[in-house]
Protein backbone atom coordinates (compact mmCIF):
# COMPACT_ATOMS: atom_id res chain seq x y z
CA UNK A 1 0.00 0.00 0.00
CA UNK A 2 1.33 3.26 -0.96
CA UNK A 3 1.26 5.81 2.08
CA UNK A 4 -0.40 9.30 1.82
CA UNK A 5 0.60 12.62 4.32
CA UNK A 6 -0.90 15.49 4.08
CA UNK A 7 2.23 18.21 4.14
CA UNK A 8 0.75 21.12 2.66
CA UNK A 9 -1.07 23.20 5.31
CA UNK A 10 0.32 26.79 6.46
CA UNK A 11 0.65 25.78 10.40
CA UNK A 12 -0.58 29.00 11.85
CA UNK A 13 -0.62 27.78 15.32
CA UNK A 14 2.78 27.15 15.37
CA UNK A 15 3.68 29.97 13.77
CA UNK A 16 7.03 30.62 15.49
CA UNK A 17 8.46 27.70 13.24
CA UNK A 18 5.71 27.78 10.31
CA UNK A 19 6.90 31.16 9.45
CA UNK A 20 10.22 29.83 7.17
CA UNK A 21 9.33 26.26 6.45
CA UNK A 22 5.84 24.24 5.65
CA UNK A 23 4.82 22.39 8.93
CA UNK A 24 5.62 19.00 8.79
CA UNK A 25 9.52 20.20 7.84
CA UNK A 26 9.78 21.41 11.63
CA UNK A 27 12.23 19.39 13.52
CA UNK A 28 12.20 17.75 16.79
CA UNK A 29 15.64 17.12 17.29
CA UNK A 30 17.37 17.42 14.76
CA UNK A 31 14.68 15.75 11.86
CA UNK A 32 11.79 16.99 10.14
CA UNK A 33 8.20 15.12 12.30
CA UNK A 34 7.24 14.53 8.28
CA UNK A 35 10.72 12.17 8.62
CA UNK A 36 9.64 10.85 12.00
CA UNK A 37 6.35 9.35 10.56
CA UNK A 38 7.60 7.84 7.31
CA UNK A 39 10.36 5.91 9.91
CA UNK A 40 7.33 4.81 11.53
CA UNK A 41 5.76 3.47 8.20
CA UNK A 42 9.05 2.17 7.37
CA UNK A 43 9.08 0.26 10.12
CA UNK A 44 6.09 -1.96 8.97
CA UNK A 45 7.27 -2.34 5.58
CA UNK A 46 5.34 0.84 4.00
CA UNK A 47 8.09 2.20 1.60
CA UNK A 48 6.19 4.52 -0.82
CA UNK A 49 5.25 7.81 0.02
CA UNK A 50 3.13 10.53 -1.88
CA UNK A 51 3.14 13.88 0.20
CA UNK A 52 0.43 16.32 -0.86
CA UNK A 53 2.53 19.32 -0.30
CA UNK A 54 1.68 22.72 -1.09
CA UNK A 55 2.81 25.81 1.29
CA UNK A 56 6.57 26.24 1.01
CA UNK A 57 6.73 22.84 -0.75
CA UNK A 58 9.95 23.57 -2.52
CA UNK A 59 12.05 22.93 1.26
CA UNK A 60 10.54 19.41 1.09
CA UNK A 61 11.76 18.70 -2.16
CA UNK A 62 15.37 19.72 -1.41
CA UNK A 63 15.13 17.92 1.48
CA UNK A 64 14.63 14.53 -0.13
CA UNK A 65 16.84 15.85 -3.42
CA UNK A 66 19.67 16.34 -0.67
CA UNK A 67 19.03 13.15 1.65
CA UNK A 68 21.67 11.13 0.89
CA UNK A 69 24.11 14.45 1.05
CA UNK A 70 22.90 15.01 4.83
CA UNK A 71 23.06 11.05 5.93
CA UNK A 72 26.63 10.11 4.50
CA UNK A 73 30.05 10.68 4.62
CA UNK A 74 31.36 12.49 1.48
CA UNK A 75 35.00 13.55 0.29
CA UNK A 76 34.87 16.75 -1.84
CA UNK A 77 38.47 16.52 -3.71
CA UNK A 78 38.99 19.90 -5.27
CA UNK A 79 42.36 19.37 -6.81
CA UNK A 80 40.83 16.45 -8.86
CA UNK A 81 37.99 18.56 -10.62
CA UNK A 82 35.65 19.01 -7.85
CA UNK A 83 34.95 15.70 -7.79
CA UNK A 84 32.65 13.83 -4.90
CA UNK A 85 33.16 10.99 -3.33
CA UNK A 86 30.13 9.23 -1.27
CA UNK A 87 31.49 6.53 1.39
CA UNK A 88 28.73 5.46 2.98
CA UNK A 89 25.44 6.09 1.21
CA UNK A 90 22.81 5.83 3.44
CA UNK A 91 19.57 5.04 2.06
CA UNK A 92 15.88 4.62 3.35
CA UNK A 93 14.14 2.48 1.10
CA UNK A 94 12.26 4.76 -0.20
CA UNK A 95 10.44 5.57 -2.83
CA UNK A 96 8.91 9.41 -2.79
CA UNK A 97 6.75 11.15 -4.66
CA UNK A 98 5.82 15.09 -3.61
CA UNK A 99 2.86 16.76 -5.22
CA UNK A 100 2.48 20.28 -5.17
CA UNK A 101 -1.36 20.41 -4.20
CA UNK A 102 -1.74 24.04 -4.44
CA UNK A 103 -1.67 26.83 -1.94
CA UNK A 104 -4.78 27.31 -0.61
CA UNK A 105 -6.41 23.76 -1.31
CA UNK A 106 -8.25 21.80 1.26
CA UNK A 107 -7.72 18.82 2.94
CA UNK A 108 -10.04 16.39 0.73
CA UNK A 109 -8.67 18.34 -2.53
CA UNK A 110 -5.06 17.20 -2.02
CA UNK A 111 -6.35 13.81 -1.47
CA UNK A 112 -8.21 13.82 -5.18
CA UNK A 113 -5.33 15.62 -6.50
CA UNK A 114 -2.61 12.59 -6.19
CA UNK A 115 -5.27 10.17 -7.43
CA UNK A 116 -3.50 9.23 -10.74
CA UNK A 117 -0.43 8.24 -8.33
CA UNK A 118 -2.05 6.06 -5.93
CA UNK A 119 -4.18 4.18 -8.96
CA UNK A 120 -7.17 1.79 -7.83
CA UNK A 121 -5.61 0.54 -4.65
CA UNK A 122 -6.54 1.10 -1.07
CA UNK A 123 -4.07 3.60 0.57
CA UNK A 124 -2.85 4.46 3.56
CA UNK A 125 -3.63 8.16 4.99
CA UNK A 126 -2.06 10.17 7.68
CA UNK A 127 -0.91 13.89 8.83
CA UNK A 128 1.75 14.95 8.93
CA UNK A 129 1.88 16.86 11.87
CA UNK A 130 1.57 14.17 14.33
CA UNK A 131 3.07 11.17 15.51
CA UNK A 132 1.91 7.58 17.07
CA UNK A 133 3.21 4.27 18.28
CA UNK A 134 0.24 1.94 16.65
CA UNK A 135 1.11 -0.37 14.92
CA UNK A 136 -0.06 -0.19 11.30
CA UNK A 137 -0.47 -3.81 10.12
CA UNK A 138 -2.82 -4.03 12.95
CA UNK A 139 -4.66 -1.77 11.45
CA UNK A 140 -4.81 -2.62 7.71
CA UNK A 141 -5.75 -5.86 9.10
CA UNK A 142 -8.67 -4.65 10.74
CA UNK A 143 -9.42 -2.94 7.58
CA UNK A 144 -9.73 -5.65 5.82
CA UNK A 145 -11.81 -7.99 8.37
CA UNK A 146 -14.26 -5.18 8.05
CA UNK A 147 -14.67 -4.84 5.09
CA UNK A 148 -15.52 -1.05 4.94
CA UNK A 149 -14.63 1.92 2.57
CA UNK A 150 -12.46 3.52 5.16
CA UNK A 151 -10.82 3.05 8.32
CA UNK A 152 -9.63 5.39 10.94
CA UNK A 153 -7.32 5.62 13.92
CA UNK A 154 -9.39 6.76 17.28
CA UNK A 155 -8.12 8.32 19.71
CA UNK A 156 -8.46 10.07 23.09
CA UNK A 157 -5.78 13.06 23.92
CA UNK A 158 -7.90 13.99 27.26
CA UNK A 159 -8.94 17.05 28.24
CA UNK A 160 -6.28 20.01 28.40
CA UNK A 161 -7.88 21.44 32.00
CA UNK A 162 -8.77 20.55 34.99
CA UNK A 163 -12.56 19.99 36.12
CA UNK A 164 -14.11 21.77 39.02
CA UNK A 165 -17.20 21.04 41.40
CA UNK A 166 -18.39 24.16 42.89
CA UNK A 167 -21.67 24.51 45.82
CA UNK A 168 -23.93 27.04 45.64
CA UNK A 169 -21.74 29.73 47.75
CA UNK A 170 -19.04 29.19 44.91
CA UNK A 171 -16.86 26.71 47.10
CA UNK A 172 -14.97 24.55 45.07
CA UNK A 173 -15.59 21.39 46.67
CA UNK A 174 -13.61 19.07 44.29
CA UNK A 175 -10.70 19.77 41.80
CA UNK A 176 -9.54 16.46 39.80
CA UNK A 177 -6.86 16.72 36.87
CA UNK A 178 -7.82 15.55 33.51
CA UNK A 179 -7.71 12.00 32.93
CA UNK A 180 -6.69 10.88 29.14
CA UNK A 181 -9.49 8.79 29.12
CA UNK A 182 -12.11 11.60 30.22
CA UNK A 183 -11.49 12.95 26.78
CA UNK A 184 -14.00 11.88 24.00
CA UNK A 185 -12.58 9.74 21.17
CA UNK A 186 -10.79 12.14 17.78
CA UNK A 187 -9.46 11.35 14.64
CA UNK A 188 -5.91 10.60 14.92
CA UNK A 189 -4.91 9.82 11.71
CA UNK A 190 -3.29 6.33 10.64
CA UNK A 191 -6.10 6.09 8.06
CA UNK A 192 -6.53 2.88 5.58
CA UNK A 193 -9.09 3.71 2.46
CA UNK A 194 -10.48 2.26 -0.54
CA UNK A 195 -10.24 3.69 -3.53
CA UNK A 196 -13.88 4.56 -4.06
CA UNK A 197 -13.55 7.29 -1.39
CA UNK A 198 -12.24 9.52 -4.08
CA UNK A 199 -15.46 9.42 -5.45
CA UNK A 200 -16.87 11.39 -2.25
CA UNK A 201 -14.59 14.01 -2.69
CA UNK A 202 -16.05 17.17 -4.74
CA UNK A 203 -12.96 19.20 -5.26
CA UNK A 204 -10.22 21.60 -3.98
CA UNK A 205 -12.53 23.34 -1.59
CA UNK A 206 -13.51 19.94 0.09
CA UNK A 207 -12.66 19.16 3.53
CA UNK A 208 -11.88 15.66 3.71
CA UNK A 209 -12.71 16.06 7.80
CA UNK A 210 -16.36 17.43 6.48
CA UNK A 211 -18.80 16.21 3.85
CA UNK A 212 -17.07 12.71 2.41
CA UNK A 213 -16.44 11.36 6.14
CA UNK A 214 -19.48 13.11 7.42
CA UNK A 215 -21.27 10.82 4.34
CA UNK A 216 -19.09 7.57 4.81
CA UNK A 217 -19.91 7.77 8.53
CA UNK A 218 -23.91 8.09 7.47
CA UNK A 219 -23.31 5.12 5.01
CA UNK A 220 -22.19 2.85 7.54
CA UNK A 221 -18.39 3.20 5.66
CA UNK A 222 -16.68 4.79 8.54
CA UNK A 223 -14.94 2.26 11.05
CA UNK A 224 -12.82 3.21 13.80
CA UNK A 225 -10.22 1.64 15.07
CA UNK A 226 -9.63 2.05 19.12
CA UNK A 227 -5.97 2.93 19.85
CA UNK A 228 -5.22 4.07 23.69
CA UNK A 229 -1.26 4.02 22.88
CA UNK A 230 0.76 7.31 22.41
CA UNK A 231 -0.37 10.16 20.03
CA UNK A 232 0.62 13.09 19.97
CA UNK A 233 0.12 16.36 17.22
CA UNK A 234 2.05 18.79 16.85
CA UNK A 235 -0.09 22.04 17.43
CA UNK A 236 1.88 24.51 19.53
CA UNK A 237 5.71 25.02 20.54
CA UNK A 238 4.23 23.50 24.02
CA UNK A 239 3.88 19.83 21.81
CA UNK A 240 7.07 20.35 19.89
CA UNK A 241 9.30 20.78 22.99
CA UNK A 242 7.37 17.63 24.49
CA UNK A 243 8.35 16.03 21.62
CA UNK A 244 11.88 16.85 22.11
CA UNK A 245 12.10 16.37 25.51
CA UNK A 246 10.66 12.63 24.86
CA UNK A 247 13.60 11.65 22.26
CA UNK A 248 16.17 13.38 24.45
CA UNK A 249 15.42 11.17 26.86
CA UNK A 250 15.00 8.25 24.82
CA UNK A 251 11.33 8.26 25.66
CA UNK A 252 9.66 8.23 22.13
CA UNK A 253 7.42 5.81 22.36
CA UNK A 254 7.01 6.21 18.23
CA UNK A 255 10.47 5.48 17.67
CA UNK A 256 9.60 2.04 16.70
CA UNK A 257 11.55 1.30 14.36
CA UNK A 258 14.72 1.28 17.13
CA UNK A 259 12.82 -1.36 18.92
Amino acid sequence: MKVVILAGGYGTRISEESMTRPKPMIEINGDPILWHIMKEYSHYGFNEFIICAGYKQHIIKEFFANYYLHHSDITFDFSAENSMTVHNNVVEPWKVTIVDTGLNTLTGGRIKRVRKYIGEQPFLLTYGDGVCDVNITDVVAFHKRHGRLATMTAVQPGGRFGTLEIDGNGVIEQFAEKRKEDGGWINGGYMVLEPQVFDYIEGDSTTFEREPLEKLSEEGQLIAYKYNGFWQCMDTMKDKMYLEELLEENKAPWKVWED
